[in-house]
């Protein structure tokens, strides 16, 4: 499904794409930093790489349809640049200072258009490898490149990321699998008939916070954790949204669990949105971590302008 905003005359400086595997966003963006013109679709990296024509035809036809020029140049983020991508961007090994993910862009070769594909980052640790992707310029937006920017900053997802800065350099950052287990979970293990038919929740709920405590206490037991929303609805007749709740509260408690295994954490700099990051504020209010909470689409968009400015001299 395709959803625009409304095509505006005035012409774009650049177009802005965050390309994921499952999701395309597209932003033109006026000469006074402004969105002029909004794209999105679910023209994800593995539908368009076999797709006729594939990323070129699907970004011209997105950028035609947003009523940009043929000659505005586009920089863009994500999976895009992956191996299996349009061009693969390649990674910038940490420790790496966030001024220099814009000098690392990738130009698509082969075609008329400026499009310029920004790294990813990369942990080459022997014991601890981690990589992103799409992530790093929610982190230009996100610190607003503050050269002093320092701390713990909290990207929740399919798979989320906490990074670990220190002046402006990312010294490290940890990847937990915690949208991917959650999805996994409620579909395709004992846990299925339990969560059927399970309504919406938010922060407050008590079963919610109450799995984030059990998660937080003892991370050691995981998965007797999460096995307990079964016996819970067999044995307490818990009801299908509360045991989604838990399971929710249980994932996202060992994520936090595991930042903190890191050192102290008092705040965070959590990169969301909506419903997701409403659950994640309430995890940290029981772990005891204030957050400053920047939206998402802010994020990656105010990194990729600074990528386009720092590329282009707009």
């Amino acid at each position: 499904m395709t959803q625009s905003s409304p095509m505006s005359s005035t012409t774009a400086s650049y177009a802005a794409v965050d390309w994921g595997t499952s999701s395309f966003r597209l932003w033109l963006i006026g000469p006074d930093g402004t969105v002029i013109a909004e794209r999105r679709s679910s023209d994800g990296m593995t539908s368009t790489s076999a797709a006729p024509g594939g990323f070129e035809a699907a970004l011209e036809r997105h950028l035609e349809a947003a009523g940009a020029a043929a000659n505005t140049p586009v920089i863009a983020c994500g999976m895009v640049g992956a191996r299996q991508g349009w061009v693969e961007a390649g990674y910038i090994d940490t420790p790496a200072a966030l001024a220099e993910i814009a000098g690392q862009a990738v130009r698509v070769p082969g075609i008329a258009r400026d499009v310029r594909i920004l790294p990813g980052l990369a942990q080459r640790d022997a014991a601890h490898p981690d990589v992103m992707r799409g992530e790093e310029t929610q982190l230009l937006g996100a610190t607003r490149l503050d050269p002093d920017a320092s701390g713990l900053v909290c990207m929740p997802g399919t798979h989320s990321k906490w990074v670990r800065l220190s002046g402006g350099r990312v010294d490290g950052f940890s990847t937990f699998m915690t949208g991917e287990l959650f999805d996994v979970l409620s579909r395709h293990s004992v846990l299925s008939h339990t969560l059927a038919e399970a309504g919406r929740f938010d922060g407050d709920h008590a079963d919610f916070r109450a799995a984030v405590s059990m998660a937080l206490e003892r991370p050691a037991l995981a998965t007797n954790i999460v096995f307990s929303i079964r016996a819970g609805q067999l044995l307490q007749g818990k009801d299908a949204t509360a045991s989604r709740a838990r399971l929710s509260g249980a994932l996202i408690g060992l994520e936090c669990a595991g930042a903190l295994s890191f050192g102290t954490v008092e705040h965070a700099i959590l990169v969301g949105s909506g419903a997701l990051a409403d659950l994640y504020r309430a995890a940290f209010d029981v772990a005891g971590i204030t957050a400053e909470t920047v939206d998402a689409d802010v994020a990656v968009r105010e990194g990729l302008a600074h990528a386009a400015r720092q590329i282009w001299a707009l």
